[in-house]
C-alpha cells in the first residue's frame, strides 16, 4: 500500500484529520512565544523507584526538556493510560497564559463544528498542554541531533490538536505489526511553521500509532528559550483532555510517588510562583 501524503492541504481530507497551515497569525506567534519564553523546561527521566525499568532496560532520559500545562504528567509516573492508568498520573499544574487559551479555544470549535458527535467526549475540552522542544542535545561539546519521537499513541480521550513552530517535522501515522517487521507507514505529512494538525477518532487516534521521523534544519533555532544544553529548532504544542477527576494536586499523591516526582517540582519551583506554592505544601 503506498503512503499518502497531505502535505502542504489546507484541510486534510480525510475523517478525522485536519490540517490547516498558516492556522496562528504572526501576533498569535509572537504573543504565544513571549509566554513560553517564561517557561523554564526541565529534563525528565523516564523510570523511578516506583516505576523502575522493565526487565533488559536501564533509565533513561528523555531525548527533550519539556513543559506541561493544566497538569503535568511526569514520566517516571508513566503518563497518563487508561483504562488502567488512571490514578495519581496527572498532577494539577499552571494554568494556561491568555493567548495560549485563545489558541486552545479556537481549536475545540474546530473540533466541536467538524468532528462527528461519537467522536468527542460528553465533557471533553482541552485543559492540557504538552510543549516539547524539538533539536539538538548538547553534551560534552557535542551536538545530537535528538529532533524525533518513535511511534506511540496518545491515550487521552477525544480529538489531540497540535500546534507547530519553526522547522517543519515530517508526521506519520503509522500501523505497528509484530516486535521483528518494520511498521508501515499509511499517511505522512509536514508540519510547518503555524500550522495546525488535529487528529481523533477510531482510526487515527485507536488504531494507528504516529510519530515524527525527522525535523528539517532550514530556520533560525529559537535563542530566547530557557532550554539549558539544548539548540530548539522546533516547539510543539499538542492539547490534550483529561477528565478533571483524573487531576489531583500532588498534595493528595501517595508519599511514594511524591517523593518520585519531589525533585522535578523542586526545580520547576526555582522559577514557577505556581509549583513553588506547591513545594511549600509539600514541606508543610
Amino acid at each position: 500500500m503506498p503512503t499518502k501524503s497531505l502535505n502542504h492541504a489546507h484541510s486534510a481530507k480525510s475523517p478525522n484529520l485536519i490540517y490547516r497551515a498558516n492556522f496562528v497569525s504572526e501576533f498569535q506567534k509572537s504573543q504565544l512565544l513571549e509566554e513560553i519564553g517564561q517557561l523554564y523546561p526541565i529534563w525528565e527521566n523516564r523510570y523511578s523507584a516506583s516505576n523502575p525499568p522493565p526487565n533488559g532496560k536501564s533509565q533513561r532520559r528523555l531525548l527533550r526538556p519539556v513543559y506541561w500545562l493544566g497538569n503535568w504528567q511526569f514520566a517516571c509516573l508513566n503518563y497518563y493510560h487508561p483504562p488502567h492508568g488512571i490514578e495519581f498520573r496527572c498532577v494539577e499544574a499552571e494554568p494556561f497564559p491568555p493567548t495560549l487559551q485563545a489558541v486552545a479555544e479556537e481549536i475545540m470549535h474546530i473540533v466541536r463544528n467538524q468532528f462527528a458527535e461519537k467522536d468527542v467526549p460528553r465533557k471533553w475540552e482541552l485543559n492540557t498542554c504538552l510543549i516539547n522542544y524539538y533539536g539538538s542535545d548538547l553534551h560534552d561539546g557535542k551536538s545530537t541531533d535528538v529532533a524525533r519521537v518513535g511511534e506511540h499513541k496518545d491515550f487521552e480521550p477525544g480529538p489531540v490538536g497540535s500546534v507547530s513552530f519553526g522547522s517543519r517535522a515530517l508526521f506519520q501515522f503509522v500501523e505497528s505489526r509484530h516486535r521483528d517487521a518494520p511498521s508501515q507507514v499509511i499517511l505522512q505529512q509536514w508540519l510547518d511553521d503555524g500550522s495546525l494538525q488535529i487528529f481523533g477518532g477510531e482510526r487515527f487516534k485507536k488504531k494507528l500509532f504516529h510519530r515524527v521521523q525527522r525535523v528539517d534544519r532550514k530556520t533560525m533555532d529559537f535563542d530566547h528559550l530557557n532550554t539549558t544544553d539544548f539548540e530548539t529548532r522546533r516547539l510543539n504544542l499538542t492539547f490534550r483532555y483529561v477528565p478533571r477527576e483524573h487531576i489531583q494536586p500532588l498534595a493528595r499523591f501517595p508519599k511514594h510517588l511524591k517523593l518520585d516526582v519531589l525533585p522535578y517540582v523542586q526545580e520547576l519551583a526555582a522559577h514557577s510562583v505556581f509549583f513553588r506554592d506547591v513545594l511549600a505544601e509539600h514541606q508543610s
